[in-house]
């Protein structure tokens, strides 16, 4: 059973459109057939989910084509003889991990010192071992400065962080994985009296509370 199968089953109402507050208690939704419509609730509750976060100042723009984020690497037409990874996390480890074991050649290039920055470091050392064995390419303490895209394939200058120097790669599919940003904007949160944090999350406590309405 799909998800619109049990919204007519337990009678939920489904509205197709982009949404922003009005008010604590008050939607506007713009329409995706055209129009908009107005709804009113006692309750409301946020979950647009997140979006990609692009590379800092945008030096490569993704365009799902030739620059893909992990949602364009998952309906690429062919496998790519080469492959840049930009983001050693999650993500683009185990996205990278899938398109070398069909293979392409994977570069991967990290601004921290690490692959996995967050996990734990004899984790991340076991495992930068064990990717090398595999057959990865890796530029740790390198950030993205640069690059061009063109109709099959793309350049992309990388800058050691210490060193400060430059070196051009090139790869017919460029995978950013640099992580995700909340998808709150246009949202109007505070209309509603939401509070956004500077990465704009919703600001909440310890228990998942948003702080606006803790006394309310």
């Amino acid at each position: 059973m799909c998800i619109r199968d049990r919204f007519r089953k337990y009678k939920v109402d489904y509205v197709k459109g982009t949404a922003s507050f009005l008010s604590k208690d008050a939607l506007n939704i713009k329409l995706n057939e055209g129009g908009q419509e107005k709804i009113q609730a006692k309750k409301m509750l946020i979950a647009t989910g997140s979006d990609v976060s692009p590379l800092p100042g945008e030096p490569l723009k993704i365009d799902e084509k030739v620059v893909v984020s992990s949602t364009g690497a998952l309906s690429l037409k062919e496998v790519p003889k080469k492959m840049i990874v930009i983001g050693a996390g999650v993500i683009g480890m185990e996205l990278g991990s899938v398109y070398q074991g069909l293979g392409a050649d994977v570069t991967v290039v990290e601004f921290q010192n690490q692959i996995m920055p967050f996990a734990d470091g004899e984790v991340s050392k076991h495992m930068l071992k064990y990717f090398k064995k595999e057959g990865f390419n890796f530029l740790t303490g390198h950030k993205v400065v640069g690059g061009s895209v063109g109709e099959r394939s793309a350049k992309v200058v990388v800058e050691d962080a210490k060193s400060g120097k430059k070196q051009e790669l090139e790869a017919d599919i460029v995978l950013v994985a640099t992580g995700r940003k909340p998808y709150t904007e246009g949202l109007h949160a505070d209309k509603a009296g939401v509070k956004l944090d500077s990465h704009g999350r919703v600001d909440v406590n310890k228990e998942l509370m948003v702080f606006s309405f803790i006394n309310n």
